[in-house]
C-alpha cells in the first residue's frame, strides 16, 4: 500500500469521525464520586475545588469522553454503547470542524458494545461507507481514527489485522458489568481509551470495524465490533424504530472438558444453565425458556442439531436468528435427554 493512498483515505475520512463528550450535572458527579477524588476526576488538579472553568453555564461537568462517525448526512452518528452507556449524561457531538450539538441515544444494542446517536439542526453530514466485515483477512492493512484519551483530536495509527472472531471478557459499563464479546477483530493500531466508538477503516476507505476495547498491560492487541453487527442496527433502527433482538432467556456457562473435570459433568460440550448472583436467576422469569420450562441445570446440548461449543455458543446461534424464529434445543436434565422447540421473542 502506498503511502499517498493512504493519505487519500485519511483526508476522506477524517470530516466523517466525530469527538463524543461525556457530561453530567455538578451535584450527580459529587454524589457518585467521593468529595477528595473530584479534583482529580477528570482534571488534575492540587487543590480541594472544582478547577475554574471545568463547570459550563448550566452547571455541567465533563466527565469522559470517546469517538463517533456519521452514517447518514441526516445526523446519524455510530459509537460504542459503553461510550454512552449513562441514561443520566448528556451527550455533546462535536464535528470535526469544531462544530457542538446536543446528542441523543436513538438505541443501545442490547448485545453488541453497540450505540446510535442522532443529532439535529447541522448541516449535511460528510459520511462514511460501511464495508462488509464478514472478508477480512488476517495481514490486512487497516488504520483507526479517533479522539485519543480525549485530548488528540484526529489521531490516526495505521495497522493490520491480527486476530478474528476473538472472544474476550469485558466491562462495557458499569450497569452491565463483565460479560463475553464474541466475533471481535482483532489489531495492532494503536487504541488508546477515548478511541472507543471511533471507525476502523480498510484500505478502500470503507469502515470495517468499531474500535471498542484495549487490554491494559499489552502492546499492540486492541479490538474492534465487525462492521456488520452495526448495519443490522441501523437498519432495524430504519425499520422498526429500534434495534430488534432475540431472546432465548438463559444464563450459562459453555462447557468444555476443563468445566466437565472441574464440575464434574456428564458431558464435555453443550452451556450449563446456572445463575451468575443472587440477583439473577439462571431462567429469566416469562422468557421463552422459562415458559418452556427450563431449569437451573439444565445443560442445552444442541440447537438445531448442532453442538454447542465454545466455538459456537449460544449466543452464535442467536445471531443468525431475528425475532419470531423457531429453534429446537436438545436439553440434558439428569440422566433423561428431551428436545423443546422454543419461539425466540424480542429481548428488552
Amino acid at each position: 500500500m502506498k503511502e499517498s493512498t493512504w493519505e487519500n483515505v485519511i483526508k476522506e475520512a477524517m470530516p466523517s469521525v466525530v469527538t463524543v463528550v461525556i457530561s453530567k450535572k455538578l451535584e450527580a458527579v459529587e454524589k457518585e464520586i467521593p468529595h477528595d477524588s473530584l479534583p482529580f476526576f477528570p482534571f488534575e488538579h492540587s487543590k480541594n475545588e472544582i478547577p475554574d472553568g471545568a463547570i459550563d453555564a448550566h452547571g455541567m461537568v465533563q466527565i469522559g469522553s470517546g469517538s463517533g462517525f456519521a452514517v447518514d448526512s441526516k445526523g446519524i452518528i455510530l459509537t460504542n454503547k459503553h461510550v454512552v452507556a449513562d441514561k443520566d449524561a448528556e451527550y455533546t457531538v462535536i464535528t470535526n470542524d469544531n462544530k457542538k450539538y446536543r446528542g441523543y441515544v436513538l438505541a443501545r444494542d442490547p448485545i453488541d458494545d453497540v450505540a446510535i446517536l442522532k443529532i439535529h439542526n447541522h448541516e449535511p453530514l460528510k459520511t462514511l461507507d460501511l464495508g462488509d466485515s464478514s472478508n477480512l483477512n488476517l495481514g490486512q492493512p487497516i488504520l483507526a481514527i479517533g479522539n485519543a484519551l480525549g485530548l488528540f483530536k484526529d489521531t490516526v495509527s495505521l495497522g493490520i489485522v491480527s486476530g478474528l472472531s476473538r472472544s474476550i471478557t469485558a466491562s462495557p459499563d458499569q450497569a452491565s458489568g463483565t460479560q463475553e464479546m464474541r466475533g471481535l477483530i482483532q489489531t495492532d493500531a494503536a487504541i488508546n481509551p477515548g478511541n472507543s466508538g471511533g471507525p476502523l477503516i480498510d484500505s478502500n476507505g470503507s469502515v470495517i470495524g468499531i474500535n471498542t476495547a484495549i487490554v491494559f498491560g499489552a502492546q499492540n492487541l486492541s479490538f474492534a465490533i465487525p462492521i456488520n453487527s452495526a448495519k443490522r442496527d441501523v437498519e432495524d433502527l430504519k425499520k422498526f424504530g429500534r434495534i430488534k433482538r432475540p431472546m432465548l432467556g438463559l444464563r450459562y456457562i459453555t462447557i468444555d472438558e476443563n468445566l466437565k473435570e472441574k464440575m464434574n459433568l456428564p458431558v464435555d460440550y453443550g452451556a450449563l444453565v446456572i445463575s451468575q448472583s443472587a440477583n439473577e436467576p439462571a431462567v429469566i422469569k416469562d422468557s421463552p425458556a422459562d415458559k418452556a420450562g427450563l431449569r437451573e441445570k439444565d445443560i442445552v446440548l444442541e440447537i438445531n442439531n448442532e453442538k454447542v461449543t465454545r466455538e459456537r455458543n449460544i449466543q452464535d446461534f442467536l445471531e443468525e436468528k431475528e425475532v419470531g424464529d423457531t429453534i429446537t434445543l436438545k436439553i440434558r436434565r439428569n440422566l433423561q435427554e428431551m428436545q423443546q422447540r422454543i419461539m425466540l421473542t424480542e429481548r428488552i
